[in-house]
């Protein structure tokens, strides 16, 4: 398999990411709903929190990598089989996915640091504290935090069911491109 985006297939670099992306927000969404009901008396009180602000940052990064790798590899050429709307709502469904994806880590962010303190991240590095003045930050932040997840998880639900509908519908490789056999 080779490492950047052929005309037909998507490359190793891509498929990673994509799939590292795709457990991530699976993973980040159960702990996230799993926390939220955490007692102040659970061992798991601070580190679950601090479990999911790390991934969630370590997520940023990855998308910012991902959203990079999309203009120096570009994806494989549309398929002829897809007609311009079919082409127009993957387009629009994509961007929807990354720019749900870029809020909630945002709005993640501003929660977590709206008291001034940075996260750490993993023990590793700390991300300062940069926007710490928005009235009601943590609330607010924390809102829109909860909705975006879940409106993000069901559209990422969405997204999987399409491909399956291009995989056992269609019959077409769409789905087969993402695991870099569509040629195979």
């Amino acid at each position: 398999m080779q490492w950047r985006n052929s005309s037909t297939n998507y490359g190793l670099v891509s498929i990673t990411m994509h799939w590292l992306v795709a457990v991530a927000v699976v993973g980040l969404f159960a702990l996230g709903y799993w926390m939220v009901g955490l007692t102040y008396y659970s061992s798991w009180y601070r580190t679950a929190p601090d479990i999911h602000k790390s991934i969630g940052l370590l997520l940023l990064a990855l998308m910012i990598l991902r959203v990079t790798w999309r203009f120096l590899s570009s994806g494989p050429a549309p398929l002829a089989s897809h007609g311009r709307l079919t082409r127009l709502a993957t387009k629009a469904g994509h961007g929807v996915l990354y720019l749900g994806l870029f809020a909630v880590m945002i709005s993640g962010y501003l929660i977590s640091t709206a008291d001034g303190r940075s996260i750490s991240v993993f023990g590793w590095f700390e991300v300062p504290a940069l926007i710490t003045s928005i009235p009601d930050q943590e609330d607010i932040a924390g809102l829109i935090h909860e909705y975006l997840a879940w409106g993000l998880v069901i559209f990422s639900g969405l997204h999987a069911l399409a491909a399956l509908k291009h995989h056992f519908i269609d019959r077409d490789p769409t789905l087969k491109r993402m695991f870099g056999r569509a040629d195979a």
